[in-house]
């Protein structure tokens, strides 16, 4: 098992062939991701890419009255700047950190040294890609048809599949915050979990205490996006 502080947490690193990684791993800073942390802001170009591993960072679109929703997660699984290798050097969306913890910082441009050699760090890239396409395209329907119990089921799941234990630290605002949704229907939807067995929720805690519960209740939106990323982003496997 990797320990605490290694970047082969990261699944992106971690499915790299060992020359690639050993071109990397020398450049790579361990930095942490406190709740709330602003990684990107919108319109402004980034100098850095996160690699996650044992935070979540949420991707948000914000409004101009200040109103946002949430539009994809990034944990261990993946890279939080896209827009650098894709050559738009900047978003219309903001990064912020949802779960606190660790990630490791690069320099942009030595990640795009690393794309532009047409190797395997661009193919994983590119897969990686059209995964957060897919999550935040299913994002969008799901917050459109379906309800707040099922929304909060979908981003607890996603959020659980990017952590090493059951538990996440995030207030009922946070989520609603996320959800684009209003505080007092995340209130009603945790209470029924919590009701249900589903989760205990106490004090911005959240334990998830059956997962196959949860999985039972959410809508079809979480296993379209699990399933896109187990097929384009295999464990253990060097693409």
């Amino acid at each position: 098992m990797p320990v605490a502080d290694d970047p082969l947490q990261n699944r992106l690193l971690a499915a790299l062939p060992a020359d690639e990684r050993a071109r990397l791993l020398p450049n790579l800073e361990r930095v942490p991701m406190p709740l709330g942390k602003s990684l990107g802001e919108s319109g402004v170009a980034m100098h850095h890419v996160y690699f996650p591993t044992t935070a979540i960072v949420s991707l948000l679109y914000v409004m101009e009255n200040g109103a946002s929703a949430e539009i994809a997660v990034v944990g261990n699984e993946g890279i939080v700047g896209v827009s650098l290798f894709m050559g738009g050097e900047s978003t219309t969306s903001r990064a912020v950190v949802q779960s606190a913890g660790h990630a490791y910082r690069l320099k942009g441009q030595l990640l795009k040294d690393a794309f532009y050699r047409a190797g395997p760090m661009q193919r994983r890239l590119l897969r990686y890609t059209q995964a957060l396409l897919t999550q935040m395209a299913q994002t969008a329907v799901c917050n459109r048809h379906h309800s707040v119990d099922q929304q909060l089921c979908r981003w607890l799941l996603l959020s659980l599949d990017r952590l090493p234990s059951n538990e996440l630290t995030m207030t009922q605002e946070l989520i609603a915050n996320m959800l684009g949704v209003r505080r007092e229907g995340v209130t009603d939807a945790a209470g029924d979990l919590q009701r249900a067995g589903l989760i205990h929720y106490r004090r911005g805690k959240i334990t998830i205490l059956d997962r196959p519960g949860l999985e039972a209740r959410v809508c079809e939106c979480y296993r379209v996006v699990k399933n896109e990323f187990d097929r384009l982003l295999p464990e253990g496997r060097e693409l």
